[in-house]
């Protein structure tokens, strides 16, 4: 009995392992391990190279993506695991992100984390400065609404204004923060009753999370 016992504990062992080792995550990071110098090199073959890895990607959740790092001080590369801001997605990001290993080249992130200083953008043909967008803070509900002031706002280039300013609070605040701690976001011009009293772009870091400090005391 006792060694029957033995081979069924040895066998649900092995069929553990087994499970563990066909998961998507970790056929993903198999294949990253594998390609890693590649990847690390990617502008030698830019878009072939993302083409495999978000072929690999797709495999463990379509919505996923990525981004890289420049090469830092210290020699290593960052790789963002992203939603791409879908937050039914999130789930697959953070099971990605704890199955990595530990490569002594690579420094993993999960979700777009928030960028210091603030980059400015170019988008639908519009060039705008990060310091020369404002933004305004509203409670709403149990989250934060925002308001975000761009030179040039105007109804007719609403969807074009309002892709920039999203992107500029996904600079300010990160991928998860927007996703699980915004309400609503409006885009108004500087020219909007509601500009007087806010303050720039560079500022919301800082003032987001003092108002969740306080809000949790």
């Amino acid at each position: 009995m006792k060694a029957l016992v033995e081979v069924i504990t040895i066998m649900s062992l092995f069929s553990i392992i087994k499970t563990f080792a066909a998961s998507p995550e970790n056929k993903f990071w198999k294949w990253f391990v594998k390609n890693q110098d590649m990847l690390f090199e990617f502008e030698k073959d830019r878009e072939n190279i993302f083409d495999k890895l978000s072929s690999e990607m797709n495999k463990v959740d379509p919505n996923l993506t990525f981004e890289f790092s420049p090469v830092l001080e210290s020699g290593k590369r960052e790789f963002v695991v992203s939603a791409a801001g879908i937050k039914d997605a999130f789930p697959a990001v953070e099971a990605l992100y704890d199955s990595a290993p530990n490569l002594p080249k690579w420094i993993f992130i999960k979700f777009r984390p928030r960028r210091k200083p603030l980059n400015d953008l170019s988008f639908g043909g519009k060039n705008i400065k990060a310091s020369e967008v404002h933004y305004k803070m509203f409670k709403d509900q149990e989250k934060v609404g925002l308001i975000v002031f761009l030179d040039g706002y105007n109804d007719a280039e609403e969807d074009t204004y309002g892709n920039i300013g999203y992107l500029f609070l996904d600079e300010a605040l990160g991928e998860y923060d927007i996703e699980m701690k915004v309400g609503f976001i409006e885009i108004h011009s500087r020219e909007s009753e509601y500009f007087e009293g806010s303050r720039r772009l560079s500022e919301l870091a800082d003032n987001f999370n003092e108002y969740f400090r306080n809000t949790m005391h």
